[in-house]
């Protein structure tokens, strides 16, 4: 059944504080950046003392986003890959076409790496990098900030009345769509507020709402201008496992309400810890299926459930989910997927995790073997 897009109206200025910042504003905010102490911290950690010692050298002659991201933000990623992974792997980049821009709507489990990699892998195929959504939240400080919005991020405000936050969402869902239509820039969204906590990586219908807030005429042309790409991220070890299960733990009995810099703690956890195995699919363009999803009967729900479809069937399911699947349900199902010293293996990882949490035990066992079994559940919906 056909929806009816209401236009909205845009007005560029309304852009200013959620944006990137513009090349001309890029001197100013590289000169912040670099006179902070804390980004040569990071700087030696992302980097052998050699490697580290040429960056250094050649911040001067850093003038521009491009160049920021090429000579110091890729490298850097491909250095957190090195060192808390078991290697990076990649596919569906042939769904592709340099010529055009896409609205890249992803799984989320790690906060800076999800978008971090895709990214790396788009120059890698010979692609310009997207812009990318920097959660309000996020931005504690200057610093924080000017690295944010030098590297092609634009600002999701959180929070608010129900006025403000209705305002912040059509002003969101224009400026994606100004973004890609008439940047001809591409941009990367995750598919749900906040990172998957359960392993079950589910679109959330409002987003697409919000999408739909800016639209044309129909459903259709809607959802076209956008060229969605569903974009499906698998780490065989999660980021900050023990962190989501605490999380869930608590969110049973009580709602979860963050301490100050846990956000932050998540994001230095999700760089440090190791990871295992990682694998970034992108997906089948949607807009090959649009025009059956709007003579559906629920579009919205139609156009949700073939996004993740398109994200069940492209993630990686590594032993780990194999073998916390069998643990959850007692059985050997799937033990073809994986050996007994694998199984071994997790079993101690796991146990090492909770031993860090406090709460009865059984529950966090069954929250964490969740986290790992869900995308085995997925994949066979």
């Amino acid at each position: 059944m056909e929806t009816k897009i209401t236009k909205s109206v845009t007005n560029y200025s309304d852009f200013e504080d959620i944006r990137p910042y513009h090349q001309s504003e890029f001197a100013e905010a590289w000169k912040r950046i670099t006179t902070e102490p804390t980004f040569f911290a990071a700087l030696k950690y992302l980097f052998p003392e050699e490697e580290n010692k040429k960056i250094v050298a050649e911040l001067n002659q850093i003038n521009s986003t491009k160049e920021f991201q090429l000579r110091v933000m890729h490298h850097a990623i491909r250095n957190i890959i090195k060192q808390s992974s078991a290697g990076l792997t990649c596919s569906g980049f042939e769904n592709i076409d340099a010529q055009k821009s896409y609205l890249y709507i992803s799984n989320h489990r790690d906060i800076f790496l999800d978008s971090g990699i895709l990214q790396i892998l788009l120059v890698e195929h010979e692609h310009d990098t997207t812009e990318i959504t920097f959660g309000s939240n996020l931005m504690i400080n200057q610093f924080i900030t000017d690295v944010g919005k030098a590297n092609k991020m634009f600002t999701v405000y959180r929070g608010g009345t129900r006025r403000e936050l209705y305002e912040n969402s059509l002003r969101l869902s224009n400026y994606i769509r100004h973004t890609i239509t008439e940047k001809k820039q591409s941009a990367w969204i995750a598919q749900r507020n906040g990172r998957t906590k359960n392993g079950a990586d589910e679109t959330q219908v409002g987003l697409l709402k919000m999408l739909a807030s800016s639209g044309t005429t129909n459903f259709e042309n809607t959802f076209h201008e956008l060229n969605i790409i569903p974009v499906s991220i698998s780490y065989e070890f999660e980021p900050c496992d023990a962190f989501k299960v605490h999380e869930n733990y608590v969110s049973q009995t009580t709602p979860y309400v963050k301490s100050p810099g846990e956000d932050l703690q998540s994001i230095l956890a999700g760089v440090t810890q190791p990871k295992g195995r990682i694998h970034l699919a992108l997906g089948k363009p949607i807009n090959n299926s649009l025009r059956e999803i709007a003579d559906s009967q629920d579009n919205f729900k139609t156009l949700t459930q073939t996004i993740d479809t398109e994200i069940f069937n492209n993630y990686k399911l590594f032993p780990a989910n194999y073998i916390a699947f069998d643990l959850l349900n007692s059985n050997n199902s799937h033990n073809s997927n994986y050996s007994e010293i694998e199984k071994d293996f997790f079993v101690n990882y796991m146990n090492k995790k909770l031993a860090t949490l406090q709460g009865e035990k059984e529950i966090l066992r069954k929250l964490f073997l969740e986290l790992y079994a869900n995308p085995v559940k997925s994949a066979n919906k």
